[in-house]
């Protein structure tokens, strides 16, 4: 069995799978102080409690998280004897970069452009509202492009609450109306709905840049709750996209299949 992680920058989300199906999906916090015997044991008993931990032989992850990434190697390799593939731009030789600097590349930015050349060869934008909202862009020849960081919902939502004085923070959630009738409607309305212009709007400046339709996918916690409100409707919301991402990785890269 493969296992599959996601290492972000406020949780990390990992995938078990048997051959091409994903049997379970968990997401702990990314706890930037938790030490390499917390993962190893926290990792461990999440495959205990399923009767798992004998199965699994091999892991494949990426890290936006740089003093995680060394202790996940480490905590896979003592607590479950396995070491894992790591993804990068350097180890990830399927795509063609035709970015400034791939090596300021996110390894998540990276998997995600792979999952969607491998899953639709066509030119796909996946646009992943996490921490950050991402959108990474691959042509159908392979060929990453480039992509954008924006602001993601929570962040607007806390630093609504950081750099004023009377506003609360505030759960994401669906917003009623466009016009807010009182501060977290108008709060919400805001940040949800604007971001879903926002993110009408890019998309269609992308792709007349590109100069074609793209298939946009989107992936992250709050990917169903700004669809409600996209004009520009995704082609595909697909929640688990990154661990699918990671186990084409690997197979491309570790199995050669």
């Amino acid at each position: 069995m493969l296992l599959t992680l996601d290492i972000g920058n406020t949780s990390t989300t990992i995938g078990l799978f048997d051959r091409d199906n994903l049997l379970e999906t968990w997401t702990i916090a990314s706890e930037k102080h938790r030490s390499e015997d917390e993962i190893g044991i926290l990792l461990l008993n999440l495959l205990r409690i399923h009767n798992y931990e004998k199965d699994v032989d091999s892991a494949c992850l990426c890290s936006v998280v740089v003093c995680l990434t060394e202790r996940y190697k480490n905590a896979l390799k003592r607590y479950l004897g396995i070491e894992p593939f790591v993804v990068s731009n350097k180890t990830t030789n399927m795509l063609k970069y035709s970015v400034d600097y791939p090596e300021e590349l996110g390894a998540d930015r990276i998997v995600n452009a792979f999952a969607a050349y491998s899953l639709y060869h066509k030119t796909c934008i996946v646009v992943d509202m996490g921490t950050a909202t991402s959108f990474d862009i691959v042509k159908s020849n392979g060929e990453f492009i480039g992509g954008i960081i924006c602001a993601g919902m929570k962040i607007q939502a806390e630093s609504l609450k950081k750099f004023t004085s009377k506003l609360p923070l505030i759960k994401i959630e669906a917003p009623k109306n466009a016009i807010g009738s009182n501060t977290i409607d108008a709060m919400l309305s805001g940040i949800v709905r604007g971001h879903a212009c926002m993110i009408d709007g890019l998309i269609k400046e992308c792709e007349q840049e590109l100069g074609e339709r793209a298939v946009v996918i989107a992936t992250g916690g709050y990917s169903d709750i700004v669809a409600q409100y996209m004009q520009r409707k995704f082609d595909y919301i697909s929640p688990n996209i990154t661990l699918e991402g990671l186990k084409l990785v690997y197979d491309a890269h570790v199995l050669n299949v």
